[in-house]
């Protein structure tokens, strides 16, 4: 029968001449197979996960997960067909696997953050939910299409997202009337400060014309002095000898710039001080008039001072407020980040330490299907050979080379040895009176046999055997011995 699936479907078949399972789009059922029809449409499955946080505040993390097979992968469409073909999309069992790793990596990665992290973070939270239940489904030959993680919802009993939010408002209320007030301490001290300018600047400028007008008369009467001076010293000049000149003109120019200078000043010190006694007298004779309208205005200044005083006072307390503040904010601040990052090592120690686990567990995986797999051959070879141990241990030596090994071995062993070959004779009759003491033929052929021992030996080692025992031939002698038996 010849059988067909839709677009959003395809067709597992098992049975005669198929090893394992055949996912295919059309095919032709024969007799002695099975065909089932796997839908592969994605569903919709919406959750509510109970979580907890660092600080163990519970909170509700609403989320909708669209899920349906890996369509573009061959080896995750069998893992599907075996695992979750037997149920609908829809059905109880799957929504209960799916929710179950969901909710156990959302809890996880949650338990591992605090409240702040994760409401401040949730498109990174998002990915790690995301990439952690991915990992996890695909085992199933799952792959999830769209992940869609709403807002926190608080646990009942548990207000902490209502309490922030009534936190934030009085915040702002508070800062409003901070910020009002601050307006309005800057609006009276801005008005006294533009009186207190208005009257500093009129009586700079009183201060600067007196200045400037005492400084003209004194600039006149210098020019005046200048001018003498210089008729003077031209006179002097045409009444000098010309042939003197060179020598004494110096002198002389000094002489008259000292002097010119010391006019100066002294001009201007008569000046100055006819300037002081005369002011002197105008304000002796103006102090009796002015003296109720100095008394007014003394204490209209003072009044002015004292204001002007408190004002900058508490203008320099509010800005050691704020200065502490700012410091006791910044240290907050670095507190917190510091707390930030030690939280942050200390996250990325645990997931070292897990994928060291995990690259371990694998290994050990790996090792443990290596020697099933080594069993599984020795226990066929071992089978095979009829249970004979020895033709196994031959059979696996041979296999790995054990025994061009041993050869490969002996050979360099004994490679450059020079042995040396001594041949020794008793002198042995080969006639019947040999065997008649059997007895005495055992202990002549001991005899017999330590000549070539001491032999050996020395050339070996060099020792010679004690003088008691016997002597070995000199190097000039022949080398074997015989020994004749009594007749």
């Amino acid at each position: 029968m010849y059988r067909v699936a839709k677009a959003s479907e395809f067709l597992a078949i098992t049975g005669a001449s198929i090893n394992d399972i055949k996912i295919t789009k059309k095919a032709i059922v024969w007799p002695l197979q099975k065909c089932r029809v796997v839908d592969v449409t994605p569903v919709n499955y919406t959750f509510e996960v109970n979580a907890m946080s660092a600080e163990k505040l519970p909170f509700l993390l609403p989320a909708v997960f669209t899920i349906g097979p890996r369509v573009d992968d061959h080896d995750s469409l069998v893992k599907y067909a075996k695992l979750l073909s037997d149920h609908s999309h829809d059905s109880h069992n799957v929504k209960e696997l799916v929710q179950g790793v969901i909710e156990g990596e959302t809890r996880v990665l949650a338990a591992s953050m605090t409240m702040e992290e994760i409401f401040r973070g949730t498109k990174d939270f998002k990915k790690e939910v995301f990439d952690k239940v991915q990992l996890e489904l695909n085992q199933f030959g799952l792959l999830i299409y769209n992940a869609n993680i709403k807002q926190l919802v608080d646990v009942r009993g548990h207000e902490y997202f209502s309490y922030l939010g009534q936190k934030t408002q009085m915040e702002a209320a508070n800062q409003a009337k901070v910020d009002v007030a601050e307006a309005k301490m800057k609006g009276e001290i801005g008005a006294k400060e533009r009186q207190g300018l208005t009257l500093q600047n009129a009586a700079k400028i009183d201060a600067e014309t007196k200045i400037i007008s005492t400084q003209r008369e004194g600039e006149g009467k210098k020019q005046e002095i200048m001018v003498k001076s210089q008729v003077k010293i031209y006179e002097n000049q045409r009444e000098a000898d010309v042939a003197e000149a060179n020598a004494l003109l110096a002198t002389k120019k000094a002489g008259w710039a000292q002097q010119a200078k010391m006019a100066e000043v002294e001009a201007e010190k008569a000046v100055a001080i006819r300037e002081a006694e005369l002011q002197k007298e105008v304000e002796r004779k103006n102090a009796l008039a002015k003296t109720e309208q100095l008394k007014a205005e003394q204490l209209s200044e003072a009044t002015v001072d004292y204001e002007i005083k408190v004002q900058e006072a508490n203008s320099v307390l509010y800005k050691k407020q704020k200065e502490s503040e700012a410091v006791l904010y910044e240290r907050q601040k670095a507190a917190e980040a510091q707390k930030v990052a030690a939280e942050a090592q200390l996250y990325a120690a645990q997931q070292a330490a897990d994928a060291e686990l995990y690259a371990k567990r694998k290994e050990a995986e790996g090792m443990k299907a290596l020697a099933e797999a080594q069993g599984f051959k020795i226990r066929t070879l071992l089978t095979s050979l009829g249970g004979n141990y020895n033709a196994l241990r031959d059979y696996l030596m041979i296999e790995s080379g054990l025994f061009k090994d041993i050869a490969k071995i002996n050979a360099e062993a004994i490679q450059g040895l020079q042995p040396k070959i001594s041949v020794w004779s008793n002198g042995e009759t080969r006639d019947g009176s040999g065997a008649a003491n059997s007895a005495m033929k055992e202990i002549a052929s001991v005899y017999g046999a330590l000549p070539p021992l001491f032999q050996t030996v020395h050339e070996q080692t060099g020792m010679l055997p004690p003088a008691w025992m016997g002597s070995l031939p000199s190097p000039g002698a022949g080398k074997a011995i015989t020994n004749q038996p009594e007749n």
